[in-house]
Protein backbone atom coordinates (compact mmCIF):
# COMPACT_ATOMS: atom_id res chain seq x y z
CA UNK A 1 0.00 0.00 0.00
CA UNK A 2 1.33 3.43 -1.00
CA UNK A 3 -0.09 6.53 0.69
CA UNK A 4 0.77 9.95 -0.72
CA UNK A 5 -0.26 13.53 -0.04
CA UNK A 6 -0.80 15.86 -2.99
CA UNK A 7 -0.98 19.53 -2.09
CA UNK A 8 -0.43 22.89 -3.78
CA UNK A 9 3.01 22.45 -5.38
CA UNK A 10 3.83 19.57 -3.03
CA UNK A 11 3.89 15.79 -3.32
CA UNK A 12 5.09 13.53 -0.55
CA UNK A 13 4.66 9.87 0.26
CA UNK A 14 3.45 9.24 3.79
CA UNK A 15 5.00 6.47 5.88
CA UNK A 16 1.71 4.59 6.09
CA UNK A 17 -1.95 4.78 7.02
CA UNK A 18 -1.20 6.63 10.24
CA UNK A 19 -1.78 10.18 11.26
CA UNK A 20 -4.35 12.70 10.17
CA UNK A 21 -5.19 14.01 6.74
CA UNK A 22 -3.38 17.32 6.04
CA UNK A 23 -5.57 20.39 5.92
CA UNK A 24 -4.64 21.25 2.33
CA UNK A 25 -4.65 19.08 -0.75
CA UNK A 26 -5.82 15.47 -0.81
CA UNK A 27 -4.55 11.97 -0.14
CA UNK A 28 -3.95 9.24 -2.69
CA UNK A 29 -4.03 5.66 -1.46
CA UNK A 30 -2.72 3.22 -4.08
CA UNK A 31 -2.52 -0.50 -3.51
CA UNK A 32 -2.50 -3.70 -5.47
CA UNK A 33 -5.49 -6.00 -5.38
CA UNK A 34 -3.79 -8.53 -3.11
CA UNK A 35 -2.73 -5.88 -0.60
CA UNK A 36 -6.22 -4.38 -0.70
CA UNK A 37 -7.74 -7.72 0.29
CA UNK A 38 -5.13 -8.37 2.99
CA UNK A 39 -5.27 -4.90 4.58
CA UNK A 40 -8.99 -4.30 4.09
CA UNK A 41 -9.81 -3.73 7.77
CA UNK A 42 -7.03 -1.18 8.26
CA UNK A 43 -7.99 0.54 5.02
CA UNK A 44 -11.64 0.77 6.03
CA UNK A 45 -10.62 2.31 9.34
CA UNK A 46 -8.38 4.82 7.54
CA UNK A 47 -11.15 5.82 5.14
CA UNK A 48 -13.56 6.24 8.02
CA UNK A 49 -11.10 8.52 9.81
CA UNK A 50 -10.12 10.60 6.76
CA UNK A 51 -13.40 10.82 4.84
CA UNK A 52 -16.10 9.98 7.38
CA UNK A 53 -17.27 6.85 5.52
CA UNK A 54 -15.93 3.54 4.33
CA UNK A 55 -16.53 1.21 1.40
CA UNK A 56 -19.75 -0.72 0.95
CA UNK A 57 -19.11 -4.46 0.99
CA UNK A 58 -20.76 -4.89 -2.39
CA UNK A 59 -18.24 -2.46 -3.87
CA UNK A 60 -15.42 -4.26 -2.08
CA UNK A 61 -16.37 -7.46 -3.89
CA UNK A 62 -16.51 -5.52 -7.16
CA UNK A 63 -13.02 -4.15 -6.62
CA UNK A 64 -11.73 -7.65 -5.92
CA UNK A 65 -13.38 -9.05 -9.06
CA UNK A 66 -10.78 -9.35 -11.83
CA UNK A 67 -13.46 -9.98 -14.49
CA UNK A 68 -15.56 -6.91 -13.77
CA UNK A 69 -16.08 -4.75 -16.90
CA UNK A 70 -15.58 -1.01 -16.92
CA UNK A 71 -18.36 0.55 -14.90
CA UNK A 72 -19.31 3.58 -12.81
CA UNK A 73 -21.56 3.94 -9.80
CA UNK A 74 -22.27 6.96 -7.63
CA UNK A 75 -23.18 6.83 -3.96
CA UNK A 76 -23.92 9.60 -1.41
CA UNK A 77 -20.44 9.05 0.11
CA UNK A 78 -18.15 8.39 -2.84
CA UNK A 79 -18.02 7.61 -6.56
CA UNK A 80 -16.78 4.25 -7.83
CA UNK A 81 -15.26 3.77 -11.27
CA UNK A 82 -13.70 0.61 -12.66
CA UNK A 83 -11.65 1.08 -15.83
CA UNK A 84 -9.94 -1.77 -17.64
CA UNK A 85 -6.38 -0.95 -18.57
CA UNK A 86 -4.30 -2.54 -21.33
CA UNK A 87 -1.14 -4.43 -20.51
CA UNK A 88 2.10 -3.32 -22.13
CA UNK A 89 2.83 -6.68 -23.79
CA UNK A 90 -0.37 -6.43 -25.84
CA UNK A 91 0.86 -3.20 -27.44
CA UNK A 92 4.41 -4.30 -28.22
CA UNK A 93 5.07 -5.55 -31.74
CA UNK A 94 7.46 -8.44 -32.30
CA UNK A 95 10.58 -7.38 -34.22
CA UNK A 96 12.66 -9.66 -36.37
CA UNK A 97 9.94 -12.29 -36.45
CA UNK A 98 9.46 -14.23 -39.65
CA UNK A 99 5.69 -13.98 -39.19
CA UNK A 100 5.51 -10.19 -39.35
CA UNK A 101 5.72 -9.96 -43.12
CA UNK A 102 9.31 -8.68 -42.99
CA UNK A 103 11.78 -9.67 -45.73
CA UNK A 104 13.40 -13.04 -45.20
CA UNK A 105 17.09 -13.82 -45.46
CA UNK A 106 16.72 -14.56 -49.15
CA UNK A 107 15.34 -11.06 -49.75
CA UNK A 108 11.83 -12.26 -50.45
CA UNK A 109 8.80 -11.31 -48.35
CA UNK A 110 7.50 -13.97 -46.03
CA UNK A 111 3.95 -14.76 -47.16
CA UNK A 112 2.91 -16.48 -43.96
CA UNK A 113 0.37 -14.90 -41.65
CA UNK A 114 1.68 -12.17 -39.30
CA UNK A 115 1.90 -12.53 -35.54
CA UNK A 116 -1.35 -10.93 -34.40
CA UNK A 117 -2.64 -9.61 -31.11
CA UNK A 118 -4.93 -12.39 -29.95
CA UNK A 119 -7.70 -12.33 -27.33
CA UNK A 120 -5.40 -14.04 -24.82
CA UNK A 121 -2.81 -11.28 -25.36
CA UNK A 122 -5.30 -8.48 -24.59
CA UNK A 123 -4.72 -8.28 -20.86
CA UNK A 124 -7.37 -5.78 -19.76
CA UNK A 125 -7.11 -6.02 -16.00
CA UNK A 126 -9.48 -3.65 -14.15
CA UNK A 127 -8.24 -0.68 -12.18
CA UNK A 128 -10.62 0.54 -9.47
CA UNK A 129 -11.06 4.20 -8.47
CA UNK A 130 -12.91 5.21 -5.30
CA UNK A 131 -13.37 8.97 -5.25
CA UNK A 132 -14.03 10.75 -1.94
CA UNK A 133 -14.03 14.50 -1.38
CA UNK A 134 -10.37 14.60 -0.35
CA UNK A 135 -9.25 11.02 -0.75
CA UNK A 136 -8.62 8.93 -3.87
CA UNK A 137 -8.34 5.16 -3.45
CA UNK A 138 -7.01 3.20 -6.43
CA UNK A 139 -6.93 -0.60 -6.69
CA UNK A 140 -4.42 -1.92 -9.23
CA UNK A 141 -3.52 -5.35 -10.61
CA UNK A 142 -0.11 -6.77 -9.65
CA UNK A 143 2.87 -4.84 -11.00
CA UNK A 144 0.66 -2.18 -12.52
CA UNK A 145 2.63 0.28 -14.64
CA UNK A 146 -0.01 2.99 -14.17
CA UNK A 147 0.56 3.21 -10.41
CA UNK A 148 4.37 3.29 -10.66
CA UNK A 149 4.25 5.75 -13.57
CA UNK A 150 2.09 8.28 -11.73
CA UNK A 151 3.99 7.99 -8.48
CA UNK A 152 7.15 8.95 -10.37
CA UNK A 153 5.39 11.58 -12.47
CA UNK A 154 3.84 13.39 -9.50
CA UNK A 155 7.19 13.39 -7.71
CA UNK A 156 8.83 14.86 -10.82
CA UNK A 157 6.14 17.53 -11.18
CA UNK A 158 6.55 18.53 -7.53
CA UNK A 159 10.32 18.88 -7.93
CA UNK A 160 10.09 21.24 -10.92
CA UNK A 161 8.79 24.77 -10.94
CA UNK A 162 5.24 25.21 -12.15
CA UNK A 163 5.52 27.30 -15.30
CA UNK A 164 2.58 29.16 -16.74
CA UNK A 165 0.58 26.78 -18.92
CA UNK A 166 2.92 23.88 -18.17
CA UNK A 167 2.18 20.60 -16.41
CA UNK A 168 1.13 20.93 -12.80
CA UNK A 169 0.10 18.73 -9.94
CA UNK A 170 -3.57 17.70 -9.84
CA UNK A 171 -5.65 19.88 -7.60
CA UNK A 172 -8.30 17.31 -6.68
CA UNK A 173 -8.81 13.53 -6.51
CA UNK A 174 -11.12 13.73 -9.52
CA UNK A 175 -8.42 15.35 -11.65
CA UNK A 176 -5.85 12.72 -10.67
CA UNK A 177 -8.34 9.97 -11.51
CA UNK A 178 -9.03 11.48 -14.94
CA UNK A 179 -5.31 11.82 -15.65
CA UNK A 180 -4.76 8.15 -14.87
CA UNK A 181 -7.76 7.11 -16.97
CA UNK A 182 -6.48 9.22 -19.85
CA UNK A 183 -3.08 7.52 -19.54
CA UNK A 184 -4.75 4.13 -19.82
CA UNK A 185 -6.78 5.21 -22.85
CA UNK A 186 -3.56 6.34 -24.56
CA UNK A 187 -2.34 2.74 -24.52
CA UNK A 188 -5.42 1.78 -26.55
CA UNK A 189 -4.58 4.57 -29.00
CA UNK A 190 -1.06 3.12 -29.37
CA UNK A 191 -2.56 -0.31 -30.00
CA UNK A 192 -4.29 0.95 -33.16
CA UNK A 193 -1.01 1.28 -35.07
CA UNK A 194 0.04 -2.25 -34.14
CA UNK A 195 -3.33 -3.74 -35.11
CA UNK A 196 -3.42 -1.82 -38.40
CA UNK A 197 0.03 -3.03 -39.41
CA UNK A 198 -0.62 -6.64 -38.46
CA UNK A 199 -4.05 -6.85 -40.03
CA UNK A 200 -2.71 -5.12 -43.14
CA UNK A 201 -0.11 -7.86 -43.54
CA UNK A 202 -2.79 -10.49 -43.02
CA UNK A 203 -5.07 -8.91 -45.64
CA UNK A 204 -2.20 -8.67 -48.11
CA UNK A 205 -1.55 -12.37 -47.62
CA UNK A 206 -5.25 -13.08 -47.94
CA UNK A 207 -5.60 -11.21 -51.26
CA UNK A 208 -2.31 -12.36 -52.79
CA UNK A 209 -3.28 -14.46 -55.87
CA UNK A 210 -0.05 -16.49 -55.63
CA UNK A 211 -0.52 -17.53 -52.01
CA UNK A 212 -2.40 -20.52 -50.68
CA UNK A 213 -4.07 -18.93 -47.69
CA UNK A 214 -4.75 -21.53 -45.01
CA UNK A 215 -4.40 -19.59 -41.73
CA UNK A 216 -8.13 -19.26 -41.16
CA UNK A 217 -7.77 -19.91 -37.39
CA UNK A 218 -5.42 -16.91 -37.23
CA UNK A 219 -7.98 -14.75 -39.00
CA UNK A 220 -10.76 -15.98 -36.72
CA UNK A 221 -8.70 -15.18 -33.63
CA UNK A 222 -7.95 -11.73 -35.03
CA UNK A 223 -11.67 -11.07 -35.46
CA UNK A 224 -12.30 -12.28 -31.91
CA UNK A 225 -9.60 -9.91 -30.66
CA UNK A 226 -11.27 -7.00 -32.45
CA UNK A 227 -14.68 -7.95 -31.01
CA UNK A 228 -13.18 -8.15 -27.51
CA UNK A 229 -11.50 -4.77 -27.92
CA UNK A 230 -14.74 -3.24 -29.20
CA UNK A 231 -16.72 -4.58 -26.22
CA UNK A 232 -14.06 -3.30 -23.81
CA UNK A 233 -14.09 0.19 -25.34
CA UNK A 234 -17.89 0.33 -25.31
CA UNK A 235 -17.89 -0.49 -21.59
CA UNK A 236 -15.23 2.16 -21.02
CA UNK A 237 -17.22 4.77 -22.89
CA UNK A 238 -20.37 3.96 -20.93
CA UNK A 239 -18.50 4.25 -17.62
CA UNK A 240 -16.91 7.60 -18.51
CA UNK A 241 -20.22 8.91 -19.88
CA UNK A 242 -21.95 8.03 -16.60
CA UNK A 243 -19.20 9.86 -14.74
CA UNK A 244 -19.76 12.82 -17.05
CA UNK A 245 -23.47 12.79 -16.26
CA UNK A 246 -22.81 12.70 -12.52
CA UNK A 247 -20.27 15.50 -12.91
CA UNK A 248 -22.94 17.70 -14.47
CA UNK A 249 -25.18 17.04 -11.48
CA UNK A 250 -22.55 18.19 -8.96
CA UNK A 251 -23.53 21.21 -6.86
CA UNK A 252 -22.85 24.51 -8.59
CA UNK A 253 -19.52 25.96 -7.51
CA UNK A 254 -19.57 29.35 -5.79
CA UNK A 255 -16.07 30.73 -6.29
CA UNK A 256 -14.44 31.39 -9.66
CA UNK A 257 -11.61 28.94 -8.90
CA UNK A 258 -14.09 26.18 -8.14
CA UNK A 259 -16.01 26.86 -11.34
CA UNK A 260 -12.77 26.81 -13.33
CA UNK A 261 -11.75 23.51 -11.75
CA UNK A 262 -15.18 22.03 -12.43
CA UNK A 263 -14.99 23.10 -16.08
CA UNK A 264 -11.51 21.56 -16.40
CA UNK A 265 -12.86 18.27 -15.12
CA UNK A 266 -15.58 18.35 -17.77
CA UNK A 267 -13.01 19.15 -20.46
CA UNK A 268 -10.80 16.25 -19.39
CA UNK A 269 -13.78 13.92 -19.35
CA UNK A 270 -14.87 14.97 -22.83
CA UNK A 271 -11.29 14.46 -24.02
CA UNK A 272 -11.29 10.90 -22.63
CA UNK A 273 -14.62 10.15 -24.31
CA UNK A 274 -13.24 11.48 -27.59
CA UNK A 275 -10.17 9.23 -27.31
CA UNK A 276 -12.31 6.18 -26.57
CA UNK A 277 -14.53 7.06 -29.54
CA UNK A 278 -11.45 7.23 -31.77
CA UNK A 279 -10.39 3.77 -30.66
CA UNK A 280 -13.92 2.46 -31.18
CA UNK A 281 -14.24 3.90 -34.68
CA UNK A 282 -10.83 2.55 -35.65
CA UNK A 283 -11.63 -0.93 -34.35
CA UNK A 284 -14.91 -0.94 -36.25
CA UNK A 285 -13.11 0.14 -39.42
CA UNK A 286 -10.66 -2.72 -38.94
CA UNK A 287 -13.52 -5.16 -38.47
CA UNK A 288 -15.17 -3.90 -41.64
CA UNK A 289 -11.85 -4.07 -43.47
CA UNK A 290 -11.33 -7.70 -42.42
CA UNK A 291 -14.86 -8.61 -43.52
CA UNK A 292 -14.30 -6.88 -46.85
CA UNK A 293 -10.98 -8.65 -47.35
CA UNK A 294 -12.61 -12.04 -46.71
CA UNK A 295 -15.39 -11.25 -49.20
CA UNK A 296 -12.84 -10.08 -51.76
CA UNK A 297 -10.82 -13.25 -51.19
CA UNK A 298 -13.80 -15.48 -51.95
CA UNK A 299 -14.78 -13.26 -54.89
CA UNK A 300 -11.27 -13.52 -56.32
CA UNK A 301 -11.30 -17.26 -55.67
CA UNK A 302 -14.62 -17.59 -57.50
CA UNK A 303 -13.33 -15.44 -60.36
CA UNK A 304 -10.21 -17.60 -60.61
CA UNK A 305 -12.36 -20.74 -60.65
CA UNK A 306 -14.53 -19.24 -63.40
CA UNK A 307 -11.43 -18.48 -65.48
CA UNK A 308 -10.21 -22.05 -65.08
CA UNK A 309 -13.59 -23.50 -66.01
CA UNK A 310 -13.86 -21.16 -69.01
CA UNK A 311 -10.43 -22.23 -70.27
CA UNK A 312 -11.29 -25.91 -69.89
CA UNK A 313 -14.61 -25.35 -71.65
CA UNK A 314 -12.91 -23.62 -74.59
CA UNK A 315 -10.34 -26.40 -74.87
CA UNK A 316 -13.15 -28.93 -74.87
CA UNK A 317 -14.97 -26.95 -77.59
CA UNK A 318 -11.78 -26.90 -79.71
CA UNK A 319 -11.12 -30.60 -79.47
CA UNK A 320 -14.70 -31.73 -80.00
CA UNK A 321 -14.64 -31.12 -83.84
CA UNK A 322 -11.24 -32.77 -84.02
CA UNK A 323 -12.58 -35.83 -82.24
CA UNK A 324 -15.52 -35.81 -84.65
CA UNK A 325 -13.19 -35.79 -87.67
CA UNK A 326 -10.99 -38.58 -86.31
CA UNK A 327 -14.10 -40.57 -85.40
CA UNK A 328 -15.52 -40.09 -88.88
CA UNK A 329 -12.41 -41.33 -90.67
CA UNK A 330 -11.95 -44.08 -88.15
CA UNK A 331 -15.21 -45.84 -89.01
CA UNK A 332 -14.92 -49.41 -90.30
CA UNK A 333 -16.22 -48.82 -93.83
CA UNK A 334 -14.45 -49.34 -97.11
CA UNK A 335 -16.10 -46.58 -99.16
CA UNK A 336 -15.04 -43.58 -97.09
CA UNK A 337 -13.65 -40.57 -99.07
CA UNK A 338 -9.86 -40.27 -99.19
CA UNK A 339 -9.52 -43.66 -97.52
CA UNK A 340 -7.55 -45.16 -100.41
CA UNK A 341 -5.92 -41.92 -101.60
CA UNK A 342 -2.24 -41.18 -101.04
CA UNK A 343 -2.98 -37.64 -99.87
CA UNK A 344 -6.01 -38.57 -97.75
CA UNK A 345 -4.11 -38.45 -94.47
CA UNK A 346 -2.64 -35.03 -95.23
CA UNK A 347 -6.03 -33.72 -96.32
CA UNK A 348 -7.65 -34.88 -93.07
CA UNK A 349 -4.72 -33.50 -91.07
CA UNK A 350 -4.99 -30.12 -92.81
CA UNK A 351 -8.73 -30.07 -92.16
CA UNK A 352 -8.16 -30.73 -88.45
CA UNK A 353 -5.44 -28.04 -88.20
CA UNK A 354 -7.61 -25.50 -90.01
CA UNK A 355 -10.59 -26.31 -87.77
CA UNK A 356 -8.49 -26.01 -84.61
CA UNK A 357 -6.84 -22.73 -85.66
CA UNK A 358 -10.18 -21.29 -86.70
CA UNK A 359 -11.76 -22.12 -83.34
CA UNK A 360 -8.77 -20.74 -81.43
CA UNK A 361 -8.94 -17.50 -83.41
CA UNK A 362 -12.69 -17.24 -82.83
CA UNK A 363 -12.43 -17.79 -79.08
CA UNK A 364 -9.54 -15.33 -78.73
CA UNK A 365 -11.57 -12.63 -80.46
CA UNK A 366 -14.42 -13.38 -78.05
CA UNK A 367 -11.85 -13.08 -75.18
CA UNK A 368 -12.63 -16.55 -73.97
CA UNK A 369 -8.90 -17.27 -73.85
CA UNK A 370 -6.50 -15.03 -71.91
Amino acid sequence: MRVAHVGPGRFAELPGPQGELPTEGFAWIACERGAFEADLDALQELLQRWSGSNLVWLHVSDLLNEQLPSTFEATPWYDLMVFRRLAAHAVAEPEGNSRTGAPSQAGRPDRRAPALVMPDDLDTSPVGFVLFDRVLLTIHPPQCSVMSHYLQRLAALASTADTRGGPRLPSSPAELMLRMVNHMVDSYLDLRRSLTRQLGALQQNLLDPKSRFSDWPVLLQARNALHLLEDTCEDQRSAVQEWMDSLIEWPTAVSADSQHEHELLRLRTRDIIEHVDRVLSHVRRLEQSVETAVQMHFSALGHRTNDIMRTLTVLTAIFLPLNLITGFFGMNFDALPWIHSSFGFWAAFALMVATGLGLVTFFRRKRYLG
